[in-house]
């Protein structure tokens, strides 16, 4: 798996826009989505699996709790898809992995936990047609048909209602990206989609061919601070990402706090 490890702000701004030009079209675009770590050790390990990696049957009686206790704000939510977006989103351990079209707020990510300022972050960006390439013959058929890399919430309905009739897809292990509908302003502000396997065993940089589509954009511990800061600038921050009082409260938490005397590499410079 290629790895970059950058060393400032303007490192980031090279790593993230590397290979982005497309001469086809004279503009700036990629096929690439994103997700920000705190740690570079974590892997690419669903909610569901660090839970409840004792018993993952366990998803299906937890989705059908949240339903049941959520109803007065989940009664009109009709399609499966829709319901397990607004379960990851709501802090329900599912099988999902958010990810975001946007680096910058990847970034946001992996720079947003003070607590783990002493620990390299990482962006895992992926190759979207890449892994498409992957998926089962009727999937790649869909895919064509709508012209698109990603699967809507209408596109997973017509797969099936459920975990059951997405692995019924193929007897071999595959991974997906799907966006939600923008139920909530945090889907929306965040620009976010998902991923999930049809296996909950799985993880999808273990899937087979897999690992070409990715590379990861490493952050030191060191430059930590200058990310962080810099992207506050430029209002990438929890006021945008969380909208709404708690988002407020966390970024002045985390404004107001001393952070640069133990943190800001500079001071030694």
């Amino acid at each position: 798996m290629q790895e970059t490890v950058i060393r400032d702000w303007e490192g980031l701004q090279s790593a993230i826009f590397q290979d982005v030009w497309d001469p086809s079209i004279l503009r700036y675009r990629n096929n690439c989505v994103y997700r920000g770590m705190a740690d570079l050790r974590w892997g690419l390990l669903p909610s569901l699996n660090r839970a409840c990696g004792h018993d993952l049957t366990l998803e299906k009686p937890m989705l059908r709790s949240f339903k049941k206790y959520g109803y007065a704000d989940l009664r009109t939510v009709s399609s499966f898809w829709q319901l397990l977006a607004m379960a990851q989103q709501f802090g329900l351990p599912t099988r999902l992995l958010d990810w975001t079209y946007s680096p910058l707020v990847a970034a946001h990510f992996a720079t947003e936990d003070q607590t783990a300022y002493d620990r390299d972050g990482v962006i895992w960006c992926v190759n979207v047609d890449q892994m498409n390439l992957l998926l089962p013959e009727r999937l790649k058929d869909m895919l064509r048909a709508e012209r698109c890399n990603i699967f809507s919430m209408e596109m997973m309905d017509r797969v099936g209602d459920g975990f059951d009739a997405l692995q019924a897809v193929s007897s071999n292990s595959f991974g997906l990206f799907f966006e939600p509908a923008s139920a909530v302003n945090r889907i929306a502000n965040q620009y976010a989609l998902f991923s999930l396997c049809s296996d909950p065993t799985a993880t999808l940089d273990t899937l087979p061919g897999a690992t070409s589509c990715f590379r990861r954009i490493v952050i030191p511990a060191r430059v930590k601070l200058e990310i962080r800061d810099k992207l506050d600038y430029i209002n990438i921050s929890e006021r945008m990402i969380y909208p709404g009082l708690d988002g407020i409260c966390k970024w002045i938490t985390r404004r107001y706090a001393a952070l640069g005397p133990l943190y800001n590499s500079k001071i030694d410079e």
